[in-house]
């Protein structure tokens, strides 16, 4: 049995710091299971949240959507799951399954959906609730802290990836925690990978040699030859017409985030010959059943930061300021 009470981080207002706070833990409703949090990864998500650059969360909020823990209860009509299977939790926690996006195959951009660590009480707690349908187990091989990563930051970098189609010189723009894992899967499919960090990050650039890029610079720097397609998670939109300069005729640049500053007025010449830009939204549950089984093929293997849970606003901190070489990830 659970106990009455848990442990939580809790955002009350945008801006204002995460407080310590004693919380009940859920009961889990219809189709609902009760998890026992292992491992939560601290994604830029979360901090545009914090931050209210997302508009409409739920407030009193529970950050946290890269959710690694273990089945503690079952909710009534729930398949497929077990008490004490390792599971993880993503970003999109429920679809209506009834509008038009839905119906198309396209439930990533459902017209009434509800996201996990923003309108769901998310995975920076001890215990957590989640929709068993939008739940999945975890490959072995990783630990609870390894796998994180892999629910949020890996799979919009999966989707990124398949949306900057087939190309062999792919850019990545930022080098972070998404661009880590994919940057990973990209080589293991025979692309070169050219990485743009911030001017002058050595560290993050070093990071980048070691996971295989063929070459590294600034992303105020060109690439020594025209890329097929590049990928933007840096929230910067100043980024989307440098992209468009790097990218060759008919290549697609992909801005991966859910935020970004706006993006200024570029001439018209660095978009015509047909480039493309585009952006990725959420993500469906085919894209994480496709990524998790492949990531322990590649293999994929996540650089992890681990802190306590009442370490969360420092980590919040680490990741607006750049001093994070991966992910951090919060252990209750």
């Amino acid at each position: 049995m659970p106990p009455h009470m848990m442990k939580a981080m809790v955002l009350e207002r945008a801006g204002e710091p995460l407080h310590a706070a004693e919380l009940q833990v859920p009961t889990p409703g219809p189709h609902q299971i009760l998890i026992k949090v292992a491992a939560c990864g601290v994604c830029r998500t979360d901090l545009h949240v914090f931050d209210g650059e997302l508009q409409y969360p739920k407030l009193p909020l529970v950050l946290g959507h890269e959710i690694v823990g273990h089945v503690e209860a079952l909710g009534e009509d729930v398949e497929g799951f077990a008490i004490g299977e390792r599971v993880g939790v993503p970003w999109l926690g429920y679809t209506d399954g009834t509008c038009t996006y839905c119906r198309e195959g396209a439930e990533n951009l459902c017209d009434h959906p509800l996201f996990t660590g923003y309108q769901i009480d998310g995975g920076y707690a001890q215990y957590t609730v989640a929709d068993a349908r939008y739940v999945f187990p975890i490959p072995d091989g990783y630990s609870d802290a390894e796998a994180a990563p892999l629910l949020c930051a890996g799979l919009i970098g999966y989707r990124s990836l398949k949306l900057a189609g087939p190309g062999k010189r792919l850019g990545i723009y930022g080098f972070g925690a998404a661009a880590h894992i994919v940057a990973q899967v990209a080589r293991h499919e025979g692309r070169q990978v050219y990485a743009f960090t911030r001017a002058g990050d050595a560290k993050a650039q070093e990071f980048a040699r070691e996971l295989g890029a063929v070459w590294v610079g600034g992303s105020d720097e060109m690439p020594p030859e025209p890329l097929d397609a590049a990928i933007i998670f840096a929230p910067v939109g100043a980024l989307v017409p440098a992209a468009l300069r790097a990218v060759r005729k008919g290549g697609v640049v992909v801005c991966g985030g859910i935020h970004m500053s706006d993006i200024p007025s570029f001439p018209y010449e660095i978009l015509w010959q047909e480039r493309v830009v585009r952006s990725v939204a959420n993500l469906t549950r085919d894209d994480a059943r496709e990524f998790l089984a492949l990531a322990p093929k590649v293999p994929v293997k996540t650089t992890v930061m681990p802190m306590p849970l009442a370490s969360a606003n420092e980590a919040l901190k680490r990741l607006r300021e750049g001093e994070l070489t991966g992910a951090a990830v919060l252990i209750p």
